[in-house]
């Protein structure tokens, strides 16, 4: 599996990126090995290429964290859909209810599964 970050931050080295290696700790490793971790810059060349990681490596789950707020560059709900073969609208809404007991920021999240 892959876990891909798309943040201009992360990536120029502003913000470090607590996401991805959060959800990678998550992750039981008797069941999950990552085989790929990156950072991207959200620039449109850059999203559909990180996410098609899946079509170079054999994998059958790549997991996004970044970018799905309201600016014009928070796109990664969108290049996640263009690459998937389906979607789990359920997953996304899992998530944003868990998290929002913990922020009411949370409903803001547009993430797509």
């Amino acid at each position: 599996m892959g876990i891909v970050t798309l943040s201009d931050k992360g990536f120029k080295g502003e913000r470090e990126d607590l996401s991805g290696p959060k959800i990678k700790s998550l992750l039981p490793t008797e069941k999950y090995e990552v085989v790929s971790y990156c950072i991207y810059r959200m620039i449109k060349s850059n999203r559909k290429r990180a996410l098609s990681i899946s079509r170079r490596r054999t994998m059958c789950l790549i997991l996004t964290t970044g970018g799905t707020g309201f600016s014009k560059r928070d796109v990664t709900p969108e290049a996640t859909l263009a690459v998937a073969d389906r979607n789990a609208p359920g997953i996304a809404e899992a998530i944003r209810a868990y998290s929002l007991t913990i922020t009411p920021r949370a409903m803001l999240s547009r993430g797509a599964s």
